[in-house]
C-alpha cells in the first residue's frame, strides 16, 4: 500500500534537512491547504501535495 502521507522526519530525511526545518516546511504546507479547505493533521502532509511542491523531486520508492 502507498503512503498517503509523508511524516516532517521522512521530509528531513529526503531533502537532507534538520528535523526543525522539515516541520517548518510540513507546517507551511498545511497553512496552504488548509487556507484551501482542506483538513491536515500535524507533523504531516500529504505526498502528493509534496511532491507538487517540489516538482521533478523523486520520493523514496515507499512513498510513491
Amino acid at each position: 500500500m502507498k503512503a498517503q502521507f509523508i511524516t516532517a522526519e521522512q521530509v528531513a530525511a529526503v531533502l537532507g534537512t534538520s528535523r526543525s526545518k522539515a516541520y517548518q516546511i510540513v507546517r507551511d504546507m498545511n497553512k496552504e491547504l488548509k487556507a484551501q479547505g482542506y483538513l491536515t493533521i500535524s507533523g504531516k502532509c500529504p505526498v502528493q501535495f509534496f511532491k507538487q511542491k517540489f516538482y521533478g523531486f523523486e520520493l523514496p520508492e515507499e512513498l510513491n
